[in-house]
């Protein structure tokens, strides 16, 4: 079949959209710090979205985070630098712009239709949604790949990929939450495996077994 408006590709080019983003979720995060009112406008609030129409939160939840605690952006950034640079070098910056913004904001819209039946007044921040789609990525595009866990356990990248997908419906199903929006990183995963599949024409479990047998 050949490329429809879905799969049409973007002519290749390098312009390390990577580290624009991180610089735009630094920028975010430094405003919040010195307006907290503007928490309320960017983080995803489901109530907000609901009554004042505030759909921009679907992107903006993306670029927010904590500024109550320097490690939650720091851990969102240092996997998207990790990880991110590899994805856009294989596939281009374009693609990985597109990639990154349509997961993270698919991520945020099933996540607030998730909220808005259990608690409306949840405020939802952060890149992990994308940041995890873009490890998803990763595990497909380098499933050879060996991430050091704890910085001294290596596993395979598609192993990472299971072995967090397990921990996530863990902590979902049995309410272990800490604050943590399990549900939105479990979307991730989904929405870059239906990204690989509907746009790239990858199916991921293919490229894992194929993998396998090298």
């Amino acid at each position: 079949m050949g490329n429809n408006i879905l799969n049409r590709k973007f002519r290749y080019s390098f312009t390390n959209v990577t580290l624009s983003l991180i610089v735009v979720n630094v920028i975010v995060y430094l405003l919040t710090r010195l307006f907290p009112s503007s928490y309320e406008y960017l983080a995803l609030v489901p109530a907000r979205i609901y009554h004042n129409h505030w759909y921009w939160q679907f992107i903006t939840y993306m670029f927010t985070h904590s500024y109550a605690s320097l490690n939650h952006i720091l851990f969102n950034m240092l996997g998207l630098f990790m990880f991110g640079t590899m994805v856009e070098r294989r596939v281009g910056s374009k693609e990985f712009l597109l990639f990154y913004l349509l997961t993270g904001t698919l991520s945020g819209i099933f996540s607030y239709v998730s909220y808005y039946l259990t608690n409306t007044n949840v405020y939802l921040i952060g890149a992990s949604g994308a940041v995890y789609a873009v490890l998803f990525a990763y595990a497909v595009l380098y499933p050879h790949a060996r991430i050091l866990v704890f910085w001294f356990i290596p596993m395979r990248a598609p192993v990472l990929v299971l072995v967090y997908t397990a921990i996530e419906l863990f902590n979902q199903v049995f309410g272990v939450s800490g604050g943590v929006a399990h549900l939105t990183h479990l979307a991730g995963f989904g929405f870059a495996f239906l990204y690989f599949l509907v746009r790239l024409k990858i199916n991921p479990i293919e490229e894992w077994r194929r993998a396998r047998r090298y």
